[in-house]
């Protein structure tokens, strides 16, 4: 059923409600409910986006066959080896090319390793080694990380405790770790032992070089076993002191150049040092337990000087390694020594003056190479001569 509205202008056409909701709808600016034309615009934004993605996608591909075609590798190497070079035509970047490609393609460069770094491990067995030229105990034990003492005590029935019997070519034992290198004798045990050594029984058996069965421990006799830590009073083999008022030593004993003694007066110390030699550098030995000395670097027939002032009361030939010496009694409770020298010029009873020339440096007696064997004594006791000496 349809409604009429008047109007002044005569009548006019009726509509229904459902038109007009839907021309209201489209003049306000709404979208209207219509799936048909939601789907056109719907598939249309597909299509652009689609589009859009092949047209990237083309000009990406575009690029990778650009710049693989201006420059392509050519190798040179099997293919499981890639070689990088440094270049220095990059500027300030400074990186590295691949062998083979121009300077527009980079890489960075990854050194190979060709060792596998092993972590250090403390060494079990005892090695041995030869005595060079310029060699001394000191040196040799530097050398190994060790202590003097160690070597020393190692090789007794070589050395006797003195590091100047050492000689050229000798070989010695060097033992893993600082302590005694002992060889098992008939009654020892190890308590015995290790009370002597002033270590503990299981310090010995607890060294993984001694392979001793800990559930049986037992060691042959002349077997030789490492005591870590061990210690012993080394052996002296000295010239004695010798003081100028008082008779000499035996020259059967001590050698030849021993004086008689029994100087009175001359000449006596000023209390201060100089250096002995126009060297200030050590050579060889320093001054230890097994060395109350100290060995200086000379070449042969250098000068050797008067520490101090003082008389002549040994000259000439010696035992116990030494070779030619030089004794200097200074008067005031020292002596100084100087041993291995290659010539002397000062004899017996002579009174010298500090800075004098005594002799000449040399390699006579126990030694390896060209060195000045300096002592200093006190009152009949050993003073390390770095105590008494000017800095180097």
């Amino acid at each position: 059923m349809s409604a009429t509205v008047p109007s002044s202008g005569g009548t006019a056409p009726t509509r229904s409600q459902p038109e007009e909701a839907a021309t209201h709808d489209m003049r306000s600016g709404k979208q209207g409910s219509s799936p048909s034309r939601f789907g056109e615009r719907l598939m249309l934004t597909g299509t652009w986006l689609v589009a859009i993605s092949v047209v990237l996608f083309a000009g990406f591909l575009a690029w990778r066959v650009r710049g693989s075609s201006a420059a392509p590798l050519e190798p040179t190497l099997a293919p499981t080896l890639l070689v990088v070079q440094p270049t220095t035509q990059l500027g300030s970047v400074g990186l590295p090319t691949l062998s083979g490609q121009s300077n527009g393609a980079q890489a960075i460069t990854r050194l190979a390793m060709l060792h596998t770094t092993i972590p250090e491990r403390e060494r079990q067995k005892v090695i041995t080694y030869t005595v060079e030229g310029g060699d001394a105990i000191f040196s040799i034990a530097k050398s190994f990380d060790l202590d003097p003492e160690t070597v020393l005590y190692a090789n007794y029935d070589q050395l006797n405790d003195s590091p100047d019997f050492l000689t050229l070519g000798m070989v010695l034992r060097i033992p893993p770790v600082d302590g005694i290198y002992y060889q098992w004798q008939e009654g020892d045990t190890l308590e015995n032992i290790a009370n002597e050594y002033l270590v503990k029984p299981e310090d010995i058996l607890g060294f993984t070089g001694n392979k001793i069965d800990l559930t049986n421990p037992q060691i042959e006799v002349g077997q030789w076993v490492m005591i870590p830590d061990g210690y012993r009073e080394p052996r002296q083999w000295i010239i004695p002191v010798i003081p100028r008022g008082q008779a000499g030593v035996a020259k059967s004993l001590y050698g030849s150049g021993a004086c008689d003694g029994g100087y009175t007066g001359g000449a006596y110390g000023t209390g201060t040092f100089v250096w002995p030699t126009d060297s200030h550098t050590l050579s060889g030995n320093d001054y230890w337990s097994g060395h109350l000395a100290i060995d200086i670097a000379a070449g042969l027939g250098d000068p050797v000087y008067a520490a101090d002032s003082g008389v002549i009361v040994f000259s000439g030939s010696s035992s116990q390694g030494y070779g030619l010496m030089i004794m200097i009694d200074h008067g005031n409770g020292y002596q100084t020594l100087y041993a291995h020298l290659s010539s002397v010029s000062a004899g017996c009873g002579r009174s010298v003056y500090q800075g004098q020339y005594i002799g000449g440096t040399g390699t006579t007696g126990n030694s390896t190479g060209t060195h000045l064997h300096f002592e200093v004594r006190y009152l009949g006791g050993f003073v390390s001569p770095w105590y008494v000496l000017p800095p180097p």
